[in-house]
């Protein structure tokens, strides 16, 4: 029969599955990770918005970045930073004319149709995670709901109507018939960080310091030597200094140094004039 050897104490480590939804931009946070955790893979998993916290709850995922609400039974969430909304239009649009800077109000989108799509992600008013008085949806809704917000911006290209959506879905969906100007008053976009409560563990927590800007030396991030306990030292601590009018002795006791004879006033005797 076959020994099997050593093999057993070098498992392949299974990585961390790292889930990000469209418009994240999770590159910077993969390449500290990379740095701090040579041995560890993460691997980064492109996800909908409306999979991505299902996906940590059932374990496909070890930790994603979504967009809020979440299940705050089952998940932990720290927001990372929150987007402005944006509408896009066509070029061809009125709202085209104003400059990038100048920002459209909800009465402008009035006699607009609203091609909100299935897949949207602000919080309008009456939404699960909404915040007391946030705007209501403006504009007409339209006859038929786009699936996505690809093809709600290919509309909108067309004409049919407006879109509005976080800044990043606006960049990552451009196209060269349409613009975006920011909307006054409009729901945020948050985008979150969330794990599963029931296994957050020592790599959960060094993905949250990566994401919160810790240093490698942080106290919740510093990363200790192999078989070292957290406080411990591979070198025995050097001794205190003595204190000021206390000298160390030959058995390792502090007290007053008996002034020397060779430290006493010489003697004007001889001395040269």
């Amino acid at each position: 029969m076959d020994n099997p050897g050593p093999a057993d104490d070098h498992a392949v480590d299974p990585g961390f599955r790292l889930g990000f939804v469209p418009g994240v931009t999770p590159a910077k946070w993969a390449g500290i990770w990379q740095q701090r955790h040579r041995g560890v893979r993460l691997e980064l998993v492109p996800i909908s918005a409306d999979q991505a916290a299902q996906a940590v709850i059932d374990g496909d995922l070890d930790a994603a970045i979504l967009r809020p609400p979440v299940d705050r039974d089952v998940l932990h969430a720290i927001v990372l930073y929150t987007e402005e909304p944006v509408v896009v239009v066509s070029r061809e649009h009125a709202i085209a004319a104003l400059g990038d800077d100048e920002a459209v109000q909800p009465d402008d989108l009035a006699d607009d149709v609203l091609l909100q799509p299935a897949d949207d992600v602000l919080l309008w008013a009456g939404r699960p995670g909404a915040v007391e008085g946030a705007l209501a949806p403006p504009g007409e809704a339209p006859r038929e709901v786009p699936t996505m917000t690809v093809e709600a911006i290919e509309l909108a290209a067309a004409g049919v109507g407006v879109v509005v959506v976080p800044r990043s879905l606006a960049r990552l969906h451009h196209r060269k018939d349409v613009t975006a100007r920011a909307l006054a008053h409009a729901p945020e976009a948050p985008v979150a960080l969330a794990w599963a409560i029931d296994r957050e563990d020592e790599r959960t927590e060094d993905l949250i310091g990566i994401v919160r800007g810790r240093t490698v030396n942080s106290s919740r991030g510093r990363q200790q030597p192999a078989g070292e306990e957290p406080g411990s030292s591979s070198s025995p601590p050097s001794p205190s200094p003595p204190q000021r009018g206390q000298a160390a002795t030959r058995g390792g006791q502090g007290g007053p140094r008996p002034r020397s004879k060779s430290r006493q006033k010489p003697s004007r005797r001889g001395r040269r004039r």
